[in-house]
């Protein structure tokens, strides 16, 4: 097909493309590092994924154009990427289309994003002057991240805690529409006397890099900046070395354990919605979910179905292509998430733990994933485990089934489970904070 190099004309005819139906001109217009992870069939299959719970596109708004971070850089290392943002308004809900577009035409990115909103605010727990906040790299070389740091105000050395997002390319704050999960969780926990490091994913940071690396994998994709940030955190004055804690959410919930294997002077572990159900056949469950909700998911179910049953399968390698795979993920990926037990991890830890569930949540749920934390370490004393009924995925809470058009309202992380936590990670300060806070009374 032939085509011009024009960044909005190239974005708005994706998105004409996609309502047709025709991925497969889409992927002609592929970048090699973005059609050796994604195919047209796996494009298909995201879209009428988030259409099954959306409805009807009604109407798709002017394309919004602006210069790419300076981490989305080419597999070549060309910079001068174009990010373009096409929002699209469904019957129930919206989504954005972010492409980045490369000086010739080529799209090196493609993301199926929550609808544009209103800017973050603050949750009404956040108590902001109570804590300090400043930008920080987080590991060294060219795959360093940025990250933030906030740290009490006060006299020290207080407890920290690591926050690790969940999976896929996540910021530090795990923004999702207009929600950042995980900067509320900072927040809170800043203002209750627990220092907090959070960054983002080096899949955000350095997203074209990551994909034109075939034998990257979930250990290289967590662990090395998670243990730079609990050295980041043991060097800081202010800090108390012994009590470093990492807390994960989903599948960065997942992976900690093998954090604390991998850095043993980690205090203890807080895992938010993690995962122990082996993550394609996950996968399978919720997109079969997702399509009982509208049956017109079925290509999605099919897809993914066939893809979970290749990583299941004795044929899978190292030289799997990505394009057969859920998520696009590399073989290399797949052996070594296959191969990874996080509960056996954690069992032959020696360190405290808090595991956290909301049962609302039809990602990670109670009975496929919380059951695997309670057979595995739910005799132990110093386990603690926790189900808030009402809340979602994400910890947010409210009632009925859960949807991913949930995640596109404005919502925050759950008063109770920021205390809880706090209390957890922080037992003398929080009592001292309730003491006070009743003489003020």
């Amino acid at each position: 097909m032939t085509r011009g190099t024009d960044p909005v004309t190239i974005a708005a005819a994706v998105v004409e493309m996609a309502q047709g139906g025709r991925f497969a001109d889409i992927e002609e217009l592929f970048a090699p590092p973005l059609r050796a992870v994604v195919s047209a069939e796996t494009l298909q299959a995201a879209w009428e994924s988030q259409l099954s719970t959306m409805g009807a596109i009604s109407a798709v708004a002017t394309p919004i154009s602006e210069s790419a971070p300076e981490s989305w850089v080419t597999a070549s290392g060309k910079a001068g990427l174009v990010k373009v943002s096409v929002p699209v308004t469904c019957e129930r809900g919206g989504l954005t289309v972010v492409m980045s577009v490369d000086e010739t035409g080529l799209l090196q990115g493609l993301q199926l994003a929550p609808e544009l909103t209103e800017p973050w605010t603050p949750p009404a727990y956040a108590r902001r002057k109570r804590f300090d906040e400043h930008e920080v790299t987080v590991g060294s070389g060219p795959l360093a991240v940025p990250g933030t740091l906030s740290v009490p105000r006060g006299d020290g050395p207080w407890p920290a805690v690591v926050l690790l997002s969940g999976g896929g390319p996540f910021d530090r704050d795990a923004t999702s529409g207009p929600n950042k999960p995980l900067k509320d969780l900072a927040w809170g926990l800043a203002g209750r006397g627990v220092a907090v490091l959070r960054f983002d994913k080096v899949t955000h940071a350095h997203a074209a890099e990551v994909a034109a690396d075939p034998a990257f994998t979930m250990g290289e994709e967590y662990v090395p900046h998670a243990v730079a940030a609990i050295h980041m955190l043991q060097r800081h004055p202010d800090v108390d070395a012994a009590r470093v804690y990492v807390a994960g959410h989903s599948m960065g919930g997942k992976v900690a354990p093998r954090v604390a294997a991998a850095e043993p002077s980690v205090a203890g572990l807080v895992l938010l919605a993690a995962d122990t159900q082996p993550m394609h056949r996950a996968a399978v469950r919720v997109v079969r979910h997702l399509a009982s909700l509208d049956p017109g998911a079925r290509a999605a179910v099919e897809a993914i179905t066939r893809q979970a049953a290749l990583v299941d399968s004795p044929r899978l390698s190292a030289e799997t292509p990505a394009t057969e795979l859920p998520f696009g993920y590399s073989g290399t990926y797949w052996l070594d998430l296959r191969d990874y037990d996080p509960v056996a991890t954690a069992a032959a830890l020696d360190k405290p733990m808090l595991i956290l569930q909301g049962g609302r949540d039809y990602q990670v749920t109670v009975a496929d994933d919380l059951a695997g934390w309670r057979a595995g370490l739910g005799h132990r004393a110093d386990v603690t485990i926790r189900v808030y009924d009402a809340d979602d995925h994400l910890f947010f809470p409210g009632s009925g089934p859960s949807t991913p058009a949930d995640y596109g309202k404005p919502q925050h992380m759950d008063a109770a489970v920021v205390t809880d936590i706090a209390d957890w990670l922080a037992p003398r300060q929080s009592a001292i904070a309730r003491l006070a806070s009743s003489f003020k009374r």
